[in-house]
């Protein structure tokens, strides 16, 4: 696990602050590198809420301890978020507040709904997002067994969108991989890029980069290289 990046911890440690007043229960944050799709940074307090060290989580462990039922929603609100995050300049990128929640699998094998905060700390000056702190907050205590809410909170005099309902474009089916998944995958495994891939498909690198995460995901694998040599050997492709 690397270090907190200089350029942000000033950010970092004003958000902290706010955190500790405002949280509504046990939470831990991180850093999420964008360009990398890697954690850069997770606190330590992860360990009293899920059980695991922080040394020892990634993004694709973490998101495979999301409850079955809820992946799809998970991917369908994550979909959403790119679309919506599109739609923005590179100013107001720094004034929303993505907010939605899900079940996550604890190292005992309980469930925690877990209320999932992130917002943008950096983009570069082609609007690429560079990137974001997110918290996970352990909601279990006031809300078990409802349908996940999905929010985009407006900061700074920006408008909110509360309950926002997510595209439907991950559904519980037998088939693993959408068709424009599979396609990603396919440059993947040619070894192209994300900025390359996106190019070719005339989408934003955004896209492309949560078609990536969400391949990690379904396959729980770390990395596109082990994700190649899974699905070869597997043949799913």
């Amino acid at each position: 696990m690397q270090e907190i990046p200089v350029s942000i911890q000033p950010d970092l440690n004003a958000q902290k602050k706010i955190l500790d007043l405002f949280h509504i229960g046990p939470y831990y944050y991180y850093i999420a590198e964008w360009e990398k799709l890697q954690l850069t940074y997770i606190s330590p307090e992860v360990e009293s809420i899920l059980g695991y060290s922080a040394d020892t989580l990634d993004v694709p462990f973490l998101l495979s301890l999301v409850h079955p039922d809820d992946q799809p929603l998970y991917l369908n609100n994550e979909a959403t978020v790119v679309d919506f995050m599109k739609t923005l300049t590179n100013d107001q990128l720094v004034r929303y507040k993505m907010s939605y929640d899900f079940r996550i699998r604890t190292s005992s094998g309980e469930y925690k709904r877990i209320l999932q905060q992130a917002i943008a700390l950096n983009v570069d000056e082609a609007g690429n997002l560079l990137f974001t702190l997110g918290v996970h907050t352990d909601i279990s205590h006031i809300k078990q067994g409802n349908k996940p809410v999905l929010s985009f909170i407006g900061l700074e005099g920006e408008p909110s969108y509360i309950n926002v309902v997510p595209a439907t474009i991950y559904k519980p089916t037998d088939e693993l991989f959408t068709k424009r998944e599979k396609e990603v995958l396919s440059y993947i495994i040619k070894g192209f890029q994300s900025q390359e891939i996106a190019d070719l498909l005339y989408v934003s690198k955004y896209t492309i980069d949560t078609h990536r995460r969400n391949l990690l995901f379904k396959k729980n694998t770390k990395n596109p290289i082990e994700l190649v040599i899974k699905v070869i050997s597997e043949g799913l492709i």
